[in-house]
């Protein structure tokens, strides 16, 4: 039996090449996923406080269906859903053709809009919390409903909704290990393959415990970081 050691050593005896391979895609998935969940829950919030009835509609259905389902489903949903929708569309221009949907692109946009159902629900909350005051000093100075939110409202939405965000990233941060479901090689994909390989499970699923928290205590110390950043901006005001 190998050394402790040994196993979790650079080179071909060891296994940590192949784990900081998938650390490295775990971080790549979760900051891909981030600005696309932010970015679509941020208008799914502006829908569901809409005064077109069918834009309330549209975003409470929306929130409803990925907050409802379990978001191994969603992933599996869009993994294999995804790619047959999309061969039937290239069919139809060419029936020969062949797609297959890449799993990082998939886990990519299911994470995404997991992230989003609940990234709405923070931000139509921080809407709440804002004055109708603010909006109508930012007309009364002749701005314009586009920079009125841009200039006044924005700025206040995003430190008010951070905490929210915060945790939501932490969530996303773990999600990521969902992906090794579709074969893409993260963390616990990774370590997954090296306990069968080794016999050696209780080590390696240690392994990637410990590099889960690591990675969830430097996201904390940067949250910190950006929410004292937005407080001295906000005291400056």
């Amino acid at each position: 039996m190998q050394s402790v050691w040994t196993l979790l050593s650079w080179g071909p005896e060891g296994w940590l090449d192949e784990i900081a391979s998938g650390v490295r895609v775990t971080i790549l998935l979760a900051l891909a996923t981030l600005p696309l969940g932010l970015l679509a829950g941020f208008f799914v919030a502006i829908a569901k406080r809409s005064e077109e009835p069918m834009l309330r509609l549209a975003g409470s259905i929306y929130t409803t269906i990925f907050r409802g389902l379990p978001e191994l489903l969603t992933l599996f949903v869009v993994f294999y859903g995804a790619q047959i929708g999309v061969q039937q569309v290239v069919r139809f221009f060419s029936p020969d053709a062949y797609v297959e949907i890449n799993s990082f692109v998939a886990g990519m946009i299911a994470l995404g809009v997991v992230f989003s159902s609940y990234a709405s629900e923070v931000f139509l909350s921080a809407f709440k919390a804002i004055p109708q005051g603010q909006y109508e000093g930012g007309y009364s100075v002749g701005l314009s409903k586009g920079q009125t939110m841009r200039l006044v409202v924005l700025p206040q939405l995003i430190r008010v909704a951070l905490p929210g965000l915060s945790n939501l990233w932490l969530i996303l941060l773990k999600d990521t290990a969902l992906v090794s479901a579709i074969g893409l090689s993260d963390i616990l994909r990774q370590a997954g393959i090296a306990a069968r390989v080794t016999k050696e499970a209780f080590l390696f699923f240690a392994v990637a415990c410990l590099i889960y928290l690591v990675l969830a205590i430097i996201s904390s110390f940067g949250i910190g970081a950006i929410e004292r950043r937005f407080g001295h901006k906000e005291a400056a005001r």
